[in-house]
């Protein structure tokens, strides 16, 4: 498949200060995105949508393209992830009068997709001919056991799900899995029709992906964790040396 790569990096972050530029073991967020994108044997093109200047820099030394700044009104807080999509989706069309078979959106905040999870995605999309492929993990508490409390601080609705369960399929709840932010693969005419990623719920898979290699960095504690993975070998890093 023809593959655009694309890495989407804000140069504001309220929780961590320049989160996208943080290094660990020495590989900034986007480093390690670009890196696995470079390694994967689908990437036809890399490149990057930001508006801060340093994260460009950043981006250049890992071999990515910079060929635009994203608009400010596409930096914001609020600013929708499908319309930097779009944006640079508008951008290729118009300036390069070339399309592509479907476009990898990679995050920073979740660095550690390695290129295989890339590669496997891709092969994923071949066979399901899917039109949405998304990184997933497993989550280890499952969602009958989570709900909201009430006014009053009861823990009503989770009591009424788990009541719901027999005693025998209490001890069997099924595997459940969210979204990791790692990895989005989407079809190029697909996100083109509908300027949306989850319009065709009978094509759009999950890759499972480990646990660990799923971190999200959202609080500075999450690179502290992240500092820890690494020192204890649960990410390996080379896949990115």
């Amino acid at each position: 498949m023809d593959i655009l790569h694309l890495i989407v990096a804000r140069g504001g972050s309220k929780s961590i200060p320049g989160k996208n530029l943080r290094k660990l073991a020495g590989i900034s967020l986007v480093g390690y995105k670009a890196i696995s994108a470079k390694k994967s044997r689908f990437c036809t093109r890399l490149m990057i949508s930001t508006d801060s200047e340093a994260i460009q820099q950043n981006a250049r030394s890992y071999g990515v393209e910079v060929p635009f700044t994203r608009p400010a009104e596409l930096a914001t807080d609020t600013a929708q992830t499908v319309d930097v999509i779009w944006h640079a989706m508008e951008y290729i069309e118009k300036k390069g009068k070339h399309t592509y078979d479907a476009i990898m959106l990679l995050e920073p905040s979740s660095p550690f997709a390695r290129s295989m999870d890339i590669d496997l995605a891709v092969e994923l999309m071949e066979e399901k001919k899917a039109n949405l492929v998304v990184g997933m993990r497993p989550v280890t508490i499952a969602s009958v056991f989570i709900g909201p409390l009430d006014t009053e601080g009861r823990i009503t609705s989770i009591i009424d799900k788990m009541e719901s369960l027999t005693k025998l399929n209490r001890q069997h709840v099924q595997q459940e899995y969210t979204m990791n932010g790692a990895l989005y693969l989407i079809r190029w005419d697909y996100f083109k029709q509908y300027r949306h990623c989850y319009k065709d719920r009978l094509h759009s898979y999950g890759l499972i992906m480990p646990w660990e290699y799923s971190l999200e960095i959202d609080e500075p504690m999450d690179l502290v964790f992240a500092d820890f993975l690494i020192e204890k070998g649960y990410i390996d890093l080379s896949n990115w040396r």
